[in-house]
Order: C-alpha cells, then structure tokens, then sequence
C-alpha cells in the first residue's frame, strides 16, 4: 500500500531532459494526490470519449493494490505555480508470448497543461521504463499507451514520438435498456444467482475465456481482489453468469456507477466484462447474457446501456454487440513503439 511521502514536494522525478520554464515532476504523495489525479483521469477520458470513469475511493483502492508498478517510484505528479495539472504512471508487464510491455500512462490533457507538460511527462515515463526494463531479461519489450479520436492533439504528439497506432477500440452506446428479442439462453444453460463461494469459478472462467484476446495477460491476486471487492463493478447483483451443471460458461458483469451518471447527467448502465468460454462459443450466449442483463439495469431505472469493445476481436464481439442495439460512439486507440 503507496503511504504519504512528506518529502516528495522536494523530491523531483527523474527527467533525461530539462522541463519547461515553471513546471515541476516529483514523486507521489499518496494518499494526498488521489483526488486532483482522479479529477484529471476522468475530465481527460470525458474529453477523448472514454465513457467509463472512477471513483475518488475507486481510484485510491486501485492505487493501493497495484501489482505491476511502485506508485512511489513509477508516478510523476506534474505541477505548474504549486498546481497540480497532469500525472504519469510507469508499469510493466509480459504477454503469453513473452513480449514485454512497458505502458506509458501519461494523464495529461496538451489543450489544458500545454504541449510542453505533456511531452515532458511522456519523456519522464518512458525514461523509468527503461529503466525497469534494464532488469528484465532480452526479448522483444514495446512502449505502450493510449490516445482517441477525440484527442487529436495527444495522438499527433505521440505518433511524432515515434508511436504508430496498433489496435481500435469501440466506446458503444445502446440508447435503450427495452428487452432484446430473440435472445434465448442455449439448451442446457442456466443463469443463476451469485454467490461468494462462486467467485473463484467465475473469475478463473473469465481469465481463461480472455487468454484468447489479443494484449492478454494474466491477472494478478490485486486484481482479483478488485475484482471481489470494487464498489462499483463489484455489485454481483448485476451480474448475469450462465452454468453448464458445475462449470461456468460465460458471463456479463454489469455495473452502474451512479457518481459517473450525476456527472453527466444520465442514466447508464455497462454490461462489460463479457466473456464465453470457448466450448460455449457460437450458440448464441453472449446475446443471451446480454438480453438477461438489461431488465436488471431498467429496474434501477437506467435508461441506457453502454460497452467498449476491441474492433478487431476475433470472436465476432463487435457484430454480437451490434445485433444487440449497440452502436459506436467513439473510438480509443493503442498505440506501441520499440523500447531502445
């Protein structure tokens, strides 16, 4: 657990390179920062399309449980006169290839803290990757980060870094929670109520489902803890998990986060996390969990039901989401390029 570093306002982040006239890079003081970092990350996902967004207590719970970076090594906090105006993360991990991923994560908004802020925030990032990669061994390791059609002025940064774009990404909008029509649950399947005792089966059932998805790895015992104990996301009562006797066959986790909706002054539910194990693949499960999902949210009086979705996802995932009343809203990308 990241604990408050009192020395951290005079404890600059390494840069290979100077920093603009006024701007600051130091470390993170946790659990101070959370909230102004949590009010950038998603002032900066609104901005770019990104529908889903967190919680101050969300955040810190992430924050606290991190697994694939040191918060008070890998964050920089970028202040501009004493403000705090943008945040980075360095984290790694390694794919069932073996291919390393280095992310670069810098919540910066170029139209708010300028250019400058940004780019010096990307440098910062990426220069502690390399130095976490130093301890790793050969092998092929990328930089990895993420941008949107909405967000022209980061994507034209990072790609004159040298990022080139590698994967689209959906944000998808169902205008409705009406019941879907001809969404039958396959013979032989039943949908059954959530209990804690489920929970290891049901979360193995979606790690083995996404093994196939293209960027996969592993989760880690963090993850698996936000994954029982989110606030948010955490609701079991959302969830509608289809069983074939003691197995699990698939499975949507919805969740409504009624902070997001205030904000935006709506009333949305997601049906994420939808995964079909693939002994079940192709009998129409997906759209029945789907279909299952919607009189839950329409009962809390959700008006709306929302997704992401990779546009490139081998299972057919986009066509599914669409013949359920989907419909794309904007579009995320990652974006790679070589660690040298």
């Amino acid at each position: 657990m990241a604990t408050i570093d009192t020395e951290s306002t005079i404890r600059p982040f390494p840069t290979p390179s100077p920093l603009p006239p006024g701007v600051v890079l130091r470390h993170l003081r946790a659990p101070d920062d959370y909230h102004a970092m949590n009010t950038i990350a998603n002032a900066i996902r609104a901005a770019e399309g990104t529908p889903f967004s967190t919680t101050d207590e969300q955040f810190s719970q992430f924050y606290d449980t991190l697994s694939d970076s040191d918060p008070l090594q890998d964050v920089a906090i970028a202040e501009v006169d004493g403000r705090i105006v943008g945040y980075g993360r360095a984290s790694s991990h390694q794919e069932l290839d073996r291919t390393r991923i280095y992310e670069v994560i810098p919540f910066v908004d170029p139209a708010v803290a300028g250019q400058d802020v940004f780019m010096a925030m990307v440098t910062a990032i990426e220069a502690r990757g390399r130095a976490v990669a130093a301890g790793h061994p050969d092998g092929l390791k990328w930089f990895e980060t993420f941008g949107g059609d909405l967000a022209a002025e980061r994507d034209a940064l990072l790609e004159a870094a040298g990022y080139e774009a590698v994967r689209y990404y959906y944000s998808m909008v169902r205008p409705t929670c009406d019941d879907l029509p001809d969404a039958p649950l396959p013979v032989g399947l039943e949908i059954r109520e959530v209990r804690p005792e489920h929970l290891p089966a049901i979360w193995a059932a979606d790690q083995e489902a996404f093994r196939d998805h293209w960027g996969y790895f592993p989760g880690t015992d963090a993850d698996y803890q936000r994954f029982v104990s989110d606030p948010v996301t955490g609701d079991t009562s959302l969830w509608r998990v289809a069983w074939d006797g003691d197995e699990v066959a698939g499975q949507v986790r919805s969740y409504i986060s009624p902070e997001e909706n205030a904000r935006h002054g709506r009333l949305r539910g997601y049906t994420e996390s939808i995964s079909v194990r693939r002994p079940w693949r192709r009998r129409g499960l997906a759209r029945a969990l789907i279909g299952a999902s919607f009189p839950l949210l329409r009962a809390r009086g959700m008006t709306e039901a929302a997704l992401g979705v990779d546009t490139e996802n081998t299972s057919g995932a986009l066509r599914v989401y669409e013949t359920c009343g989907f419909r794309p809203v904007s579009r995320s990308t990652t974006y790679r390029k070589p660690l040298a």
